[in-house]
C-alpha cells in the first residue's frame, strides 16, 4: 500500500466504479479507490436482484432521514448505499437510456460535449444489450436485458393501458416515449447477479497492479495546498488515526448526491454564509454546493387482487407507463412504476388496509419544480447532513400526481383488468377530490431514490454551477466530481445508466487531459 497514486477517487459507486476501471486500463497509471462500505464481493444479499428490497435501512444503507417538510411527508428517508457499487449494487436495476431531449437540453446550457449525440455513444459503449437495434452496444461491461416475464397481472395490466388509449411500447429504441406502457430492461446477468457498476467494471480488473480499492475507508476531508486539492484523508480502522492520500494529478469525488456535496462543505468549499455558520473555514465562496437537489416524487395507489399474483420474482417493479399532462410536451413529465406486490412504507402508519396478494402503481414526477438543499448539521464529518427535499413546495408537481392517480384508477377500471382487481387499499375509493387526494399524496408519498444535481455542471456565467463541462470544481484545481450529482438537472427516467456513463466521461476528459 502506497500513500500517493495518480488518481484518488472519494466513493466506490456507481460512477467511482467506472472510472477506477477506466483510467487502470492503462498500466502506467495507478490509482487508490476509497469506499466508505464493504466489498460486495462474494456477497449474496447485494448481489442477487431478488435482495435488493432487504438493503432499505439496512448496514448497507446510510439511511438519510430528510428534514420537516411543509408540504410533504416528513417521514421519507433517502436510502444512499455504503457498499462498493454504490446505489447500482443498492437499486432495482431499471436500465434507462435517458430522453435524447433531456441531453440535448443538458448541452444547450452551456455544456458542449454532453448532448444527445455524445451520451449515445457512451451508453453504446457501457452496454451488452439483447434488445434489437444498430443504436445498442453488444460488448459493453454492463449486461441491459430484457428478462422473461412470468407475470400476468401485469400482461393485464398492460393490456388494460393498451384499453385507456395508452398503446404497448419497447423502451431504450433511442426514441423518446411519451405516450406508451410497456416492460422494463434491467442491468441484471443470466445468473440473477445485478450488473452494477462494481460487477460490471471492478471486479474483473481487482487484481490490477496499478488499481488499490481500500473498502472501509470513510473520508472525512479533502485536503489542499492552496487553492489545488492534493488528496484526501480517511479515517483508519482504529476508528482514530486518520490516513492521508495524496493525489499526483487529480482528486475524483464520486460520493453520491448528498455526501459529494457534504465533503465539499467539510473541505471548505460552498456557501460561504452556511459554512460561517457551522464554523467551517472558507476555500471557495460555491453556493450551488448542496443547493439544486432534485428527486422523484412518488405516490402509490395500490389493490387487493382477486387472484393469486406472483409470490415469487427477480424484480417486483418490472413493468412502467410514461405519459403527458399537458398538451406540446416533447418528453413525459408522468411516470408510473407497476408493482407486482403491494408497497405499504409510508400507507401503513396512517392506517391505510395491506395485503400480500394485491398489487400497486407509483405514479412519479418526471421533472420536478420543487427543489430542495442539501446542508451541514454540524462541522462533524460523522453527523448525517441537513436534507431537506422540500416536496411539493411547487404546485406543478402536486398538479402531475393528482392526475397520475386518477389515470391509475381509469387504467385499473378497464375490462382487462376485470378478474383481478380487488378494493382499492390506498388511497381508497372516498378520496375522489383534487384536495383530497393531494392530502392522501402529502401524507405517504415516497421517492423513487434518484437525488441529483446538487453539484451541478453549468456554463460559467451560472453563478450556482459548481462544475464545468468537464466536470471540474471551479475555484479549484485538480478537483472534479463524478456522480448523479452533476447533472444540471435530473433526466426524466430513471438515472442509473446515465449515471455510469458519466463515469465514462468523467475518464475520457481525465485520459484527454493526460495525453495533453
Amino acid at each position: 500500500m502506497s500513500d500517493e497514486y495518480d488518481y484518488i477517487i472519494v466513493g466506490g459507486g456507481t460512477a467511482g466504479s467506472v472510472v477506477a476501471a477506466r483510467l487502470t486500463e492503462d498500466p502506467t497509471v495507478t490509482v487508490c479507490l476509497l469506499e466508505a462500505g464493504p466489498s460486495d464481493v462474494g456477497d449474496e444479499t447485494v448481489l442477487k436482484l431478488d435482495q435488493c428490497m432487504t438493503m432499505l435501512e439496512s448496514g448497507y444503507d446510510w439511511d438519510y432521514p430528510v428534514e420537516p417538510q411543509e408540504a410533504g411527508n416528513s417521514y421519507v428517508r433517502h436510502a444512499r448505499a455504503k457498499v462498493l457499487g454504490g446505489c447500482s449494487s443498492h437499486n432495482s436495476c431499471v436500465a434507462f437510456w435517458a430522453p435524447a431531449e433531456d441531453l440535448d437540453e443538458w448541452a444547450a446550457q452551456g455544456l458542449p460535449g454532453w448532448s444527445a449525440a455524445d451520451m449515445f455513444e457512451l451508453y453504446k459503449r457501457l452496454e451488452t444489450n439483447d434488445a434489437p437495434g444498430d443504436h445498442h452496444g453488444r460488448t459493453g461491461p454492463v449486461t441491459i436485458r430484457s428478462i422473461k416475464h412470468e407475470d400476468a397481472t401485469g400482461d393485464a395490466l398492460l393490456d388494460a393501458c393498451e384499453q385507456a388509449g395508452i398503446p404497448r411500447v419497447d423502451f431504450n429504441t433511442g426514441t423518446t416515449v411519451t405516450h406508451g406502457a410497456g416492460r422494463f430492461q434491467f442491468n441484471l446477468r443470466l445468473d440473477g447477479v445485478r450488473s452494477s457498476a462494481s460487477v460490471s467494471y471492478l471486479h474483473p480488473v481487482l487484481d490490477r497492479p496499478n488499481l488499490d480499492v481500500r473498502t472501509g475507508a470513510r473520508v472525512r476531508r479533502l485536503t489542499f495546498d492552496g487553492g489545488r486539492c492534493t488528496g484526501a484523508e480517511y479515517l483508519a480502522d482504529d476508528m482514530i488515526h486518520g490516513i492521508q492520500l495524496r493525489a499526483r494529478r487529480e482528486v475524483i469525488l464520486s460520493a453520491g448526491s448528498i455526501d459529494t456535496p457534504k465533503l465539499l462543505m467539510l473541505s471548505g468549499i460552498g456557501p460561504a454564509e452556511h459554512l460561517r455558520e457551522v464554523g467551517i473555514d472558507l476555500l471557495v465562496d460555491s453556493p450551488g454546493v448542496g443547493s439544486n437537489l432534485q428527486d422523484h416524487t412518488e405516490g402509490i395507489i395500490q389493490w387487493e387482487s382477486k387472484q393469486p399474483v406472483v409470490n415469487e420474482s427477480t424484480q417486483w417493479w418490472q413493468a412502467g407507463i410514461f405519459t403527458t399532462t399537458e398538451e406540446g410536451l416533447d418528453r413525459p413529465d408522468l411516470m408510473f412504476h407497476y408493482g407486482s406486490a403491494t408497497f405499504d412504507i409510508h400507507t401503513a402508519r396512517h392506517g391505510y388496509p395491506g395485503t400480500e396478494n394485491g398489487f400497486c402503481l407509483a405514479p412519479n414526477v418526471t421533472r420536478s419544480r420543487s427543489t430542495g438543499t442539501v446542508r451541514l448539521r454540524t462541522m462533524d464529518y460523522r453527523d448525517k447532513p441537513k436534507v431537506d427535499p422540500r416536496y411539493f413546495t411547487d404546485p406543478h408537481d402536486m398538479r402531475v400526481m393528482i392526475h397520475g392517480i386518477r389515470l391509475a384508477r381509469e387504467i385499473v377500471a378497464q375490462e382487462a383488468m376485470a378478474e383481478w382487481t380487488g378494493r382499492e387499499l390506498a388511497p381508497g375509493p372516498e378520496v375522489q377530490t383534487d384536495e383530497e387526494i393531494a392530502d392522501y399524496l402529502r401524507k405517504t408519498h415516497n421517492t423513487v431514490y434518484h437525488p441529483s444535481c446538487t453539484a451541478k455542471m453549468g456554463a460559467a456565467d451560472d453563478p450556482m454551477a459548481v462544475l464545468d463541462e468537464r466536470l471540474r470544481v471551479r475555484g479549484v484545481d485538480g478537483l472534479r466530481v463524478a456522480d448523479g450529482s452533476a447533472m444540471p438537472f435530473l433526466v426524466s427516467v430513471n438515472p442509473c445508466i446515465t449515471t455510469i456513463a458519466i463515469g465514462e466521461k468523467c475518464a475520457d476528459l481525465l485520459r484527454e487531459d493526460l495525453r495533453g
